[in-house]
């Protein structure tokens, strides 16, 4: 039901790919605020939405069996993980490692024909050069920390049919933590009439992947891709700060800027204090906003964890995955596939209608 996994059951859905579809979550489809065009995929006659704790091994067995009569999954797309930043080690440990390594074995005893464990670009170490599927590994914030163990705790299963893929940041209907906590703040400066700005310098890299592309190509990898590869997933706009923020300016009518490395640098020497400070910045603000538009609940915020205010770039080669066949539909960021993921949310009374008109116009 999270992000990925609501695109990709309408991908499958739409391209007729599978004869049965189960998607297991410990969220109800009916609680998962599903745009319209996700739920009604999920209302297709082959799709079972089914509700499971996957951090148990009951739950986990229970995803795995089919119904009496059915034959079994043969393709297995591990898009369950704890997915927020700046969570404690245990959260990680239980709910991406346990999770995954979970998840491994039962698809071992279950005869899975293939197993493709989405992780994340964050596994490599950060620079400007693109990392490639053998480039160096340093991952930098938790979350990749643990993507990487569940990585290594999946090979070390005898049998398992396991493919590896690294998408840089997933965007599009649907997004909460890629790109949406950078336009939501900019709705926040917009209603604070202030000019925007970010640390460190527009060049930092935020290589970026749209989700319909994301899905098609674990298809593709499902399909094509020999057990045991690795493949990274990024679009060819080399997404950097700069590029965001430009395409962010016409949407919301604001200006933006970056604060350099000078005062980026002194800044991360208290940046605890100065994320907090940050933080309440955007959040007072956006709640207001909020209200005043009559939004009581929001999966979204422009919240933003310390780990992701450091310089660190992400920067990344998705090409390979190519050479099976795969071609990048959205190879680069736009502003209209930015005003489809507001209006997304708009249309759920889930994001200030103040821009509906701007959205609504040329979506």
């Amino acid at each position: 039901m999270g992000f990925i996994g609501r695109n990709m059951v309408q991908y499958l859905v739409e391209n007729d790919l599978a004869n049965q579809i189960r998607s297991v979550d410990k969220v109800l489809a009916s609680t998962a605020n599903l745009g319209a065009g996700h739920a009604e995929a999920f209302n297709a006659a082959n799709v079972e939405a089914m509700q499971a704790n996957l951090t148990s091994e009951a739950g986990i067995k229970k995803a795995f069996t089919p119904k009496e009569g059915n034959e079994k999954f043969d393709i297995v797309f591990n898009l369950a993980a704890e997915t927020k930043y700046g969570q404690t080690e245990e959260v990680y440990r239980e709910k991406v490692l346990g999770l995954s390594k979970r998840a491994g074995e039962t698809a071992v005893e279950f005869g899975v024909s293939k197993f493709i464990e989405v992780s994340t670009a964050q596994v490599y170490s950060e620079g400007k050069k693109p990392s490639g599927p053998d480039s160096k590994i340093s991952p930098w914030t938790n979350l990749a920390k643990y993507k990487l163990q569940a990585e290594q705790a999946l090979k070390e299963i005898s049998g398992l049919p396991l493919v590896i893929v690294r998408p840089a940041i997933v965007y599009g209907p649907g997004d909460v933590s890629g790109i949406s906590p950078r336009v939501i703040t900019a709705a926040v400066y917009k209603y604070l009439n202030e000019k925007m700005k970010f640390l460190w310098s527009g060049d930092m890299k935020l290589n970026t992947v749209h989700v319909r592309d994301c899905c098609a190509a674990l298809w593709t990898i499902s399909e094509k891709a020999e057990v045991g590869t690795v493949w990274n997933l990024a679009d060819k706009n080399t997404t950097s700060q700069e590029k965001i923020n430009k395409l962010l300016e016409p949407i919301f009518g604001i200006k933006t800027g970056f604060f350099g490395t000078v005062i980026s640098s002194a800044a991360k020497l208290k940046l605890k204090a100065v994320t907090e400070e940050i933080n309440d910045k955007h959040l007072k603000p956006w709640s207001d906003l909020c209200k005043k538009e009559g939004i009581l609940n929001t999966p979204l915020t422009p919240y933003i964890d310390q780990e992701l205010l450091y310089n660190n770039s992400l920067s990344v080669d998705g090409s390979a995955v190519e050479s099976l066949g795969f071609t990048y539909k959205y190879p680069n960021v736009t502003e209209e596939l930015i005003r489809e993921q507001i209006k997304y949310y708009v249309d759920q009374n889930l994001f200030p209608r103040s821009e509906e008109r701007r959205v609504g116009k040329e979506c």
